[in-house]
C-alpha cells in the first residue's frame, strides 16, 4: 500500500479575527499543512505594516530552484495601500507552489485587503474575540478534550473562576491538567490544583453564605479581600447567587434539564440552587436579596469600608436563610 499523500493547502488562507491565541494556532496549522507536502518549504513571515511591495514579490515568485514557498503576513490590517495593491493583484492569480497566509484583526482598518483576498477565494478561518463566559466554558471543554481529556461544564465554570478569561492561560492551565492528572477534570480536581485562587472567588464567598455557612463565608470574604480580590465582583457574586436561588426556588419542581430552557441557565447551575434553597422560605429569600441589593449600592457607590459593607451582607444574607421573615 503507497503512502497517504497530504492534500494540497490552499493558496490562499485568511485569518480572520482578534482572538490572539486562535490566530496564532490557525496560522500555525496552516503553515503546518504547507510543510506536510513539502517538509522543506522555504516560510518567511513579516508584519503587514513592515513589509514592502518589492519584498512580497520576490517571495510570491516562483523559485528557480523548485519547492513551495510560504508567505506569513501577520497583522494584515498594518499593510499599507500600495503593499494590498500588489497582494489582491497577486491573489487573482496565485502561484499553486505558494502559500499565502494573512492574520487580520478584521474592523474598518486595512479593511480593503481582507474584503480582496475574501473576493478572490481565500479560504478564511474565523477567530472573532469570545466575549462571554459560555463561549470561555466552551473553550475549556474543547481544550480538555482537544488533549484527550473530559471536563464537565461546572469544573469548566471553576476554572474560569480561578484562573480568569485570558485565554492563553486557560490552555496553559488545560495543559497542566492534563499533564498532572489521568484526564479526567471534574470541579474538584481543579479546586485541587488551584487551591487558593478559586476558593477566593466571590462565588465561593456567595456559595459560603447562601448556605447559611457564616465562619466559612466571612473566612473566604476575608482572604479574598487579603488577596487583593475588589469588592465588586464579589458583591455581584453574592447578589447573583441570591437571585439564582430565588429563581430556581420560585421555578417549582422539575429537573434541571426541564427547567434550563425556561430559566435561561445550564443545568449544573440549577443543579447547584435547587440544594442551595433548600431550607429557604420566600420572606427569607426577599431579605436576602435586599441584603445583597444594600451591599451593592454601599460597594459600588463608594462606602468609606467596603470590606465591612461586605461583611455586614454577608451575615444578613446567611441570617435571612436560617430565620429571614420570622
Amino acid at each position: 500500500m503507497s503512502g497517504v499523500t497530504a492534500a494540497n493547502p490552499p493558496a490562499l488562507t485568511l485569518v480572520l479575527g482578534d482572538e490572539e491565541l486562535l490566530s496564532a494556532r490557525a496560522i500555525a496549522a496552516a503553515v503546518q499543512a504547507a510543510r506536510a507536502v513539502d517538509p522543506g518549504a522555504d516560510v518567511r513571515e513579516y508584519e503587514g505594516g513592515a513589509l514592502v511591495p518589492g519584498e512580497v514579490a520576490e517571495m510570491l515568485s516562483p523559485s528557480l530552484f523548485g519547492g513551495r514557498r510560504v508567505l506569513v503576513l501577520r497583522s494584515g490590517q498594518d499593510a499599507r495601500k500600495d503593499m494590498i495593491t500588489t497582494l489582491l493583484a497577486y491573489a487573482k492569480d496565485p502561484d499553486p507552489e505558494v502559500n499565502l497566509i494573512v492574520g487580520h484583526l478584521g474592523g474598518a482598518k486595512g479593511k480593503a485587503l481582507a474584503d480582496g483576498l475574501k473576493s478572490a477565494g481565500a479560504t478564511v478561518v474565523a477567530v472573532p474575540k469570545m466575549k462571554g463566559t459560555r463561549e470561555r466554558i466552551a473553550f475549556v471543554r474543547e481544550e480538555i478534550r482537544r488533549l484527550g481529556g473530559s471536563c464537565n461544564e461546572e469544573a469548566a465554570t471553576v476554572l474560569l473562576d480561578a484562573v480568569g478569561s485570558d485565554l492563553r492561560e486557560l490552555a496553559a492551565a488545560c495543559s497542566q491538567l492534563m499533564a498532572d492528572t489521568d484526564g479526567r477534570i471534574t470541579a474538584s480536581t481543579v479546586a485541587r490544583y488551584y487551591k487558593g485562587r478559586a476558593e477566593v472567588s466571590g462565588f465561593t464567598v456567595a456559595d459560603a453564605a447562601i448556605v447559611g455557612d457564616v465562619p466559612g463565608a466571612l473566612e473566604a470574604l476575608r482572604w479574598a479581600l487579603h488577596v487583593g480580590v475588589d469588592p465588586v465582583p464579589i458583591a455581584d457574586a453574592l447578589a447573583d447567587g441570591v437571585r439564582t436561588v430565588a429563581r430556581v426556588a420560585g421555578a417549582g419542581r422539575g429537573s434541571a434539564y426541564q427547567l434550563a430552557s425556561s430559566l435561561g441557565m445550564p443545568p449544573w447551575k440549577i443543579e447547584r440552587a435547587q440544594k442551595q434553597s433548600r431550607g429557604w422560605s420566600p420572606e427569607g429569600l426577599v431579605d436576602a436579596m435586599h441584603a445583597a441589593a444594600d451591599c451593592n449600592a454601599a460597594v459600588k457607590g463608594g462606602a468609606e469600608d467596603r470590606g465591612y459593607a461586605l461583611e455586614r451582607a454577608v451575615v444578613a444574607v446567611a441570617t435571612a436563610r436560617r430565620g429571614g421573615g420570622r
